[in-house]
């Protein structure tokens, strides 16, 4: 059953010119078959609204729909419907240091970040390995970290700090700070969520 956010979302999509949803949101519009392609976790995901279905092409895609099915389908149709061209700015934000963050990351909406550390905490051959899966850009931080793009113009960054004798793992989560300027707070959460959880 559709939700009415996201049947919002649908009808939203719907009523956009394809030309500057691909402009807006770095992706592709298939004429033919009336689809978005959207590039997410290194899968190709075909957004049609008029079916109002979301098609996929690898077992990668099927993953994310079938374990995290809400999570992407309310962040990739708001991202089409919200996204801006504009470069991203390089300068990173925790999501609780975004405008309105610090109130809305907390209680439910609190990332699970402590379960990530706890799962890859004295492994990090396994977070650099499941980043590579998901296509995430290997970074320099911490003890490991990587870039992810659950969408085209909000990539993730997340950190991981092993465990050592003094600290217990610990997991960071920072966003480019254009995600203020390209989504509302409710799909920046839910961008950041969907990411946790598919590192997991």
């Amino acid at each position: 059953m559709i939700s009415s956010g996201e049947e919002k979302a649908w009808q939203t999509l719907k009523g956009l010119d394809p030309a500057e949803v691909c402009k807006n949101a770095a992706v592709l519009y298939d004429e033919k078959h009336g689809n978005y392609i959207v590039k997410s976790f290194c899968t190709d995901f075909h957004v049609s609204p008029e079916k109002k279905i979301i098609k996929i092409t690898d077992a990668t895609g099927e993953a994310v729909i079938k374990r995290h099915g809400y999570f992407f389908i309310h962040s990739c149709l708001w991202y089409l419907v919200h996204a801006k061209h504009i470069p991203f700015a390089g300068r990173l934000l925790k999501p609780v240091n975004i405008k309105g963050g610090e109130i809305f990351f907390r209680g439910s909406h609190v990332l699970p970040l402590d379960n990530l550390a706890k799962r890859f905490g004295d492994d990090k051959e396994g977070f650099i390995k499941r980043g590579k899966e998901l296509c995430a850009e290997a970074l320099a931080y911490g003890d490991a970290s990587c870039k992810l793009f659950p969408m085209p113009r909000i990539p993730v960054t997340i950190i991981l700090w092993l465990a050592d004798d003094e600290f217990e793992p610990r997991t960071d989560l920072l966003l480019d700070s254009t995600c203020e300027i390209q989504l509302p707070l409710d799909i920046i959460w839910s961008i950041a969520m969907l990411s946790v959880l598919v590192m997991m």
